[in-house]
């Protein structure tokens, strides 16, 4: 069997919401709630399977990407024009928080490395960091780095999966946490984080472009669907096995994390003294790599959503990239902690999700956009379950916050 075309724009996806933010926020959870919120993970880790098999599907039979599909859709004047502000104003708002928390995890990385550059309390770093994705994104020569930078995801990924086995946590406990919910009101904002993290609104729109670079045929949504299935799976694995190590760690040493130094201390089982700096790298590296990806995904879906049919060298779409890069870098540069801008940026992704997952439902229900390869009726339906529980969590979430209900 050959393997080797199970990997693709899934396995994208998933190197994606693997990123310093799922780094930093199953940190916490594991750190603040030990197992008992992995019931959360896997809910997110259904819910991303669901809705990125259908973003999937709208890329491979239409060849297009869901900001074109919702465009094509929402035809008339009134509609277009409030799916527009909607879609666009949930793309800026997330990927623009996502991005500096995408920045401010590649500063945490760079601290444990090379340690904290600063002048008078103002830190270079998150400028250095922005000055690097805004050189290689104008460029467009960014690939071959990308790949480099996954690959030490990936490798920082395996050795959460080795420490999670060597760290021998409470199997009973997991499987626990992992399979009876438990929803308290102070652990609301960790549930709609862990959501956000692991269902990025932002990878809806990138599946569904990238899909077409790989797969072209309806013969191949088999594939597609395997494909999805493994890769999402496996990052979901790898999101548990952090909230595992942290929880079975901390709760051993009793410490708590404020920086990169103190989050390694759940890899000193395998590594040793050298836990910190691997920590530093793949949290640096996996900032890097999003912090890549979060701007071109944001001008993809306006590019789509506004029918500009622009190409990367077009000055529209590199307006939109540079705008989220550029307030991602001023957000890191502020002076708010920079494990407080990561813990937000996954929270406003959950809250908005539901948004861009209702437009994606809409669309993968209509006959002329997707013929024969419509929504089923079990596909709907998990499709509104997965809404519905999001939808529930973020208002009971934003009760919590302001007190608005």
């Amino acid at each position: 069997m050959n393997f080797k075309k199970y990997f693709g724009p899934s396995t994208l996806v998933a190197a994606a919401f693997i990123g310093p933010g799922t780094l930093t926020f199953c940190t916490m959870a594991g750190v603040q709630t030990s197992y008992t919120l992995l019931w959360a993970l896997l809910f997110s880790v259904v819910a991303t399977i669901v809705l990125q098999e259908m973003t999937a599907r709208l890329g491979l039979v239409t060849q297009k990407g869901l900001g074109e599909a919702i465009r094509s859709e929402f035809y008339r004047p009134v509609s277009k024009i409030i799916a527009a502000i909607l879609v666009i104003s949930a793309i800026v708002i997330g990927n623009g928080a996502y991005e500096a928390g995408n920045i401010a995890g590649a500063v945490l990385g760079w601290d444990v490395i090379f340690g904290s550059w600063k002048m008078g309390g103002f830190k270079f770093a998150p400028l250095l960091i922005g000055g690097i994705a805004f050189f290689l994104l104008y460029r467009g020569k960014y690939q071959l780095i990308e790949r480099f930078l996954i690959g030490l995801v990936i490798l920082m990924s395996i050795t959460f999966l080795v420490t999670t086995i060597v760290i021998q946590p409470d199997w009973s406990a997991v499987l626990s946490g992992l399979f009876i919910p438990t929803l308290e009101t102070n652990s609301l904002l960790i549930v709609i984080g862990l959501i956000g993290t692991t269902v990025v609104p932002y990878n809806l729109f990138l599946h569904a472009s990238s899909i077409q670079q790989k797969w072209t045929s309806t013969d191949d949504l088999k594939n597609v669907r395997i494909e999805n299935a493994i890769a999402i799976i496996l990052g979901g694995v790898i999101s548990m096995c952090i909230v595992i190590t942290s929880a079975t760690a901390f709760a051993k040493n009793g410490a708590g994390v404020a920086n990169a130094a103190d989050m390694a201390a759940q890899l000193e089982p395998l590594l040793g003294s050298w836990a910190k700096y691997f920590m530093g790298i793949g949290l640096f590296a996996a900032g890097i790599t999003s912090a890549i990806t979060a701007p071109l995904a944001a001008a993809m879906a306006i590019n789509g959503i506004l029918g500009w049919e622009a190409d990367l060298k077009d000055k529209r779409f590199q307006l939109v990239w540079m705008i989220i890069l550029f307030v991602g870098t001023i957000v890191a540069v502020s002076g708010v902690k920079l494990l407080l801008i990561i813990q937000f940026a996954q929270v406003a992704n959950g809250v908005l999700l539901p948004i861009i997952a209702g437009f994606l439902l809409y669309v993968m229900n209509k006959k002329a956009v997707l013929k024969q390869f419509t929504n089923s009726f079990t596909q709907n339906l998990l499709g509104f379950i997965v809404i519905a529980i999001t939808i529930f969590i973020s208002l009971r979430t934003l009760d919590k916050v302001f007190g608005f209900l």
